[in-house]
């Protein structure tokens, strides 16, 4: 009998951007790649790999391909609305990048605020009181959308421990959502389930890959064992702070997924704020003046360094 899960707006999501290639190809288009050397450039993706997942990308929607030549026939993609209201979930795997990753010898960026004028931090906060979003201020209840679905994990080619180019701004942000099954194992994590047994209920994965998903989670610093059982030896995995400071990219992923992904009736899961008892809408805010940040509202430099040189690309 085949299995079902929960249904889930993060798991429909993942299926989307659950793929390291995919979210560098956007990455490029939001630094303002439009051609396909542009982005060959920019992430170093081989031809038919870049190809078939710029085909994807306009199938589902997040790019539109336009004729820019006609002889020879030369197209540029172009991000549409549903491509771009994933700026925000690129804005917190930048955030967690800036926080966690191994920054040494790759490009930076800088964000300014129009409005304010200042370089920023972008901050998930609440839309109703206005303090900063943590996972551990974040509780749920089943939503009118909820159900139940089978789970089919298309097969996509793993680029979870290649080497970033030197041009990603998006290295290990990339490699952790870019793996469908470790983002699925840190959401049931976040939700409260912490055995082994429990995340198999929740995810489905199988026991193969979820054994070796966990180990590579536990070696990037995202979780921790918690032995609670000695005979025979059993072990709870647990969020690090690494893992912890995780939660916002997922939590706007869940939003994009609800907004583009979730059934007539309605989302399947209701976030709620403990720290001020409402249902909880994320929104990113400046760290400087508190104000909420529009994709039109932000300027961006792109820093280049090699050795001792430093180039600054203002983009956009």
């Amino acid at each position: 009998m085949q299995k079902l899960i929960r249904t889930c707006s993060v798991w429909r999501a993942l299926e989307v951007v659950g793929d390291t290639s995919t979210l560098l190809i956007l990455e490029a288009s939001w630094l303002g790649a439009r051609r396909f050397d542009d982005f060959r450039t920019r992430n170093g993706l081989l031809k038919a790999l870049l190809s078939n997942r710029l085909k994807r990308l306009v199938s589902l929607g997040l790019l539109e391909k336009r004729l820019y030549c006609e002889s020879p026939p030369r197209h540029e993609y172009i991000m549409t609305k549903k491509g771009g209201d994933l700026y925000w979930v690129s804005l917190m795997l930048l955030r967690w990048e800036k926080l966690w990753g191994n920054r040494e010898g790759k490009i930076e960026v800088e964000l300014t605020h129009k409005t304010c004028g200042n370089e920023f931090t972008p901050t998930p906060v609440c839309n109703h009181c206005r303090e900063e979003i943590h996972a551990y201020d974040v509780d749920w209840r089943e939503g009118p959308g909820v159900g139940w679905m089978t789970p089919v994990y298309s097969r996509r080619r793993q680029l979870r421990d290649q080497d970033a180019q030197p041009t990603s701004l998006l290295d290990e942000a990339a490699k952790l959502m870019g793996d469908r099954w470790a983002s699925l194992i840190l959401r049931s994590v976040f939700t409260g389930l912490n055995r082994y047994d429990e995340i198999r209920g929740d995810t489905a994965i199988a026991t193969n890959i979820l054994s070796e998903r966990l180990s590579w989670l536990i070696e990037r610093g995202v979780l921790k064992q918690k032995q609670y059982s000695k005979n025979p030896p059993r072990f709870e995995y647990h969020l690090t702070r690494k893992g912890m400071d995780y939660y916002p990219a997922l939590l706007f992923l869940l939003q994009w997924g609800d907004k583009y992904f979730v059934s007539p009736e309605g989302p399947p899961l209701i976030l709620i704020h403990k720290l001020c008892g409402q249902d909880l809408k994320p929104v990113v805010a400046c760290s400087e003046c508190k104000e909420d940040i529009e994709p039109r509202g932000v300027d961006f430099i792109v820093i280049e360094r090699a050795g001792e040189t430093e180039r600054r690309e203002k983009v956009g």
